[in-house]
């Protein structure tokens, strides 16, 4: 099963995120991120045996207690691009620094660490809290999307994270479908 350690939106934020993504409806080449499962990846674990999930777990449970973060307000705006402005392959909207971006960094530093330490590999780049909104597919829509990014700084909205959860994501022709294995409180 293919799994991945999450922030997940609420679905009251939808409606804002599908209107973020409108202000590139013109840009061939883009892929849209269904807005219902817009959420915050951790971690991305790949492929996984199922018979680790109850490891997981536990290593998650531990990533909780030691990043010690209470519930906090997460707030969502802004846009940006993966991995530059010359080479966009995800257009994201971020988490607006001094609201839940030193938590969420907290969090995705201990679940990293509580991860390798059953063997899963982290990321090779620095984090940056984000939530992909879209995949390019192709560079005939890039100038309008360098655009939007540049000009506009749009406001999606704000939640309380009081958890982080466990997903499986299941790859299908119509887009990936998203389930929650656990949740994990803060």
């Amino acid at each position: 099963m293919r799994l991945f350690v999450s922030i997940d939106l609420p679905d009251r934020l939808a409606a804002a995120v599908a209107d973020a993504q409108e202000r590139f409806a013109d840009a061939e080449g883009l892929r849209f991120v269904d807005p219902e499962q817009a959420h915050l990846t951790l971690q991305f674990l790949g492929e996984t045996d199922p018979d680790r999930i109850e490891e997981i777990e536990a290593a998650l449970e531990r990533a909780v207690a030691d990043a010690d973060v209470d519930p906090f307000e997460f707030r969502v705006g802004g846009f940006g691009v993966f991995p530059s402005q010359s080479y966009i392959s995800v257009v994201w909207a971020g988490v607006r620094e001094g609201v839940g971006g030193a938590e969420t960094r907290r969090l995705q530093s201990a679940v990293e660490r509580e991860l390798a330490e059953l063997g899963f590999e982290g990321d090779d780049h620095d984090f940056t809290p984000h939530i992909t909104i879209a995949r390019m597919d192709d560079a005939r829509g890039k100038d309008l999307v360098q655009r939007v990014v540049r000009e506009t700084d749009p406001d999606i909205g704000s939640f309380r994270v009081d958890e982080i959860r466990l997903k499986k994501s299941t790859l299908r022709s119509d887009g990936p479908v998203y389930e929650t294995v656990a949740a994990f409180p803060l």
